[in-house]
């Protein structure tokens, strides 16, 4: 196996705080490796390393000169004064250097320039490199290739980035947080591309369908320390847990183990203790393995929210538009207590717009929005607030309120409220500019379930947390007396917390879904197949209008009494798992086989159809 990363023995603190130590491990040709953590671990202080952004205090980094090298950024780097075209072709890849000294040698009407160029473009087959990049863009949804960088939305930046970093097909890509950002087509065209892809891997990304459908190796950052797990992430879960269980149990029997030595020590002469040295080290060995605690504080959310009355939200024949681009069109809808409501769409499709519509920060042009009078907003942006960076954590939220009221009536002080949310009193007074990414979104959101709201709007709540808080948000979100509507790009998050869904399908029209985002999928998949097979079904019966009849052989008229069975089967079995899917009792896991199955049955039954109708013609 040939290594193409290599860390050895890598150190790191961030002043007083230790990220990792000693930490080492290789990524081979092939693999497909996922890092996590949790928030301030110090994963991005990891990227950072591994391209010259940071430097370790001790260890090195050794990557394989032979190979070509894709860095995904989570904050694309990008030149606003270049156009989408430009930013593509301004890949350092061997490729495009060799498309660009073509050019130049062009430009030059030097002869032997021109001929060593060409060697060049044949040897690396960058004839079509141009028709390749535009495939690519295209596929990312990117179609006005002279359009500035300074005009697009983050969405879109992301997608030239991510173009940017596929054309050149490097041998070993590393994607931080790839798929912030992306809409939920966008993420499922790249897991589709990175599963097939051959070239080896290293990303970082808190999306669990991607985890389990793309990598095949785990590494977790933990207490300073890493851990493999040699499995995607439904294999990390029980591993993990195992692990945790074993270091528990360790700890529990050095706990015993050292109050027997302890209670030895305290009995044995002082005359015989140069007999036992070994005993009284083992001893201090047993008290530091005693001591040690597992770092695994849940963080429990149970915020006090104020009671919503009978009206809620009301809307009528709601429209909005910019220009010519129609974001709504007459719109009715009455909100009720309880639900939860996904939003899925392309960007730009209207999906902030309609957000900040429901919440007053922008008007509609025609239609009625009507709101009761107990309803009170919780509005967590995308872009989120911008936290003054020499402000300490604690004085952000006394700015808020001194006591917190938490919904089993119980009441906690600014410092117990920040420690409940995982912000340790070191962390609290720590100014805001030396907390990560992940943990000012953990204060954000503090700041906003702070204020008790029985209205929770969530755009993009899941960027930037690390899973452990994902898992708290969503059991937290489940039990939630209010109204929810959630706009996520984590399907994970999306099945686990939604009822029914509004489908954002451009020019103005909203479809009201029954079900979560993978149950969508699957309908608009069955669909599509359904549609496919009448045209293919339809075509040869309308240009035979009087088709020869032909006797069926023996074996012919076993197949289709055969095929009458098996469709009946079909049926029958496909009927039992859409009334599992639709039953609200399967947990994520058993979801998501089910709706494999229910594709697969779906296909089946097309298959045997088509051929049923084959014979009986």
């Amino acid at each position: 196996m040939i290594p193409y990363l290599q860390l050895d023995n890598l150190t790191k603190s961030w002043g007083d705080l230790p990220l990792f130590k000693d930490i080492s491990f290789t990524i081979n040709q092939g693999d497909k490796v996922a890092l996590i953590a949790k928030n301030g671990a110090g994963k991005t202080t990891l990227m950072n390393i591994l391209f010259g952004g940071d430097i370790a205090d001790y260890g090195k980094v050794i990557f394989n000169n032979d190979i070509r090298i894709g860095y995904l950024r989570q904050l694309p780097d990008l030149n606003p004064d270049e156009t989408i075209m430009e930013a593509a072709f301004s890949s350092v890849g061997e490729t495009i250097s060799a498309v660009r000294e073509y050019e130049c040698a062009l430009e030059s009407h030097d002869p032997k320039a021109i001929d060593k160029a060409m060697d060049k473009i044949n040897r690396l087959n960058c004839w079509d490199f141009e028709l390749k990049i535009k495939q690519i863009l295209t596929e990312l949804n990117i179609h006005d290739l002279q359009q500035p960088i300074r005009e697009l939305s983050g969405g879109q930046k992301k997608r030239v980035a991510l173009a940017h970093v596929l054309i050149d097909e490097p041998d070993f890509l590393i994607l931080d947080e790839p798929t912030n950002h992306l809409d939920l087509e966008m993420i499922e065209w790249l897991e589709r591309t990175l599963e097939k892809s051959k070239c080896t891997l290293l990303m970082v990304t808190h999306d669990r369908y991607f985890l389990d459908r793309v990598c095949n190796e785990i590494i977790e950052l933990d207490d300073q320390s890493l851990f493999r797990y040699k499995g995607n992430y439904s294999y990390y879960v029980e591993k993990r847990n195992e692990r945790i269980q074993n270091l528990t149990l360790e700890i529990d029997r050095a706990k015993n183990l050292f109050r027997t030595e302890l209670d030895w020590l305290r009995r044995m002469p002082q005359a015989r203790s140069h007999k036992s040295k070994y005993r009284i080290e083992n001893a201090y060995i047993l008290k530091e393995k005693a001591s040690k605690q597992l770092d695994e504080k849940k963080l429990e959310l149970a915020i006090n929210s104020q009671r919503l009355g009978g009206k809620i939200i009301n809307l009528e024949g709601l429209s909005k538009s910019f220009g010519d681009v129609t974001i709504l069109k007459d719109f009715s809808y009455k909100f009720a207590r309880y639900e939860k409501i996904g939003i899925v769409g392309k960007n730009g499709s209207g999906k902030s717009t309609f957000l900040n519509l429901l919440t007053g920060l922008c008007q509609p042009d025609s239609g009625k929005m009507d709101v009761g009078e107990t309803v009170r907003f919780g509005y967590f942006r995308q872009d989120g607030i911008q936290f003054a960076p020499e402000n300490r954590v604690i004085d952000i939220i006394k700015e808020i309120a001194e006591v917190v009221e938490m919904g089993d009536g119980s009441k906690l002080s600014a410092s117990q409220f920040l420690t409940y949310f995982l912000f340790p009193p070191e962390t609290q007074y720590s100014l805001v500019a030396k907390l990560s990414g992940g943990e000012k979104r953990r204060l954000y959101l503090c700041t906003i379930l702070m204020h008790n709201p029985n209205f929770l709007i969530l755009d993009e709540p899941t960027n930037d947390l690390d899973i452990m808080t994902l898992n708290v948000l969503e059991e937290y979100l489940k039990s939630f007396t209010g109204c929810t509507i959630v706009v996520s790009h984590d399907r994970f998050f999306m099945d686990k917390i939604v009822d029914h869904l509004f489908v954002f399908e451009g020019d103005g029209i909203i479809k009201d879904f029954p079900g979560n985002y993978t149950e969508y999928r699957d309908w608009e998949e069955d669909r599509s197949k359904t549609e496919q097979s009448s045209v293919k079904v339809d075509k040869p019966l309308r240009e035979k209008t009087a088709p020869e009849k032909k006797k069926l052989s023996f074996k012919e008229k076993k197949e289709l009494d055969d095929l009458e069975i098996e469709i009946d089967r079909l049926e029958k079995e496909k009927k039992m798992v859409e009334e599992e899917l639709n039953s609200g009792l399967l947990d994520a896991d058993a979801l998501h086989k089910k709706s494999i199955r229910y594709s697969e049955i779906s296909s089946l039954l097309e298959e045997k159809e088509f051929r049923w109708l084959e014979l009986a013609d």
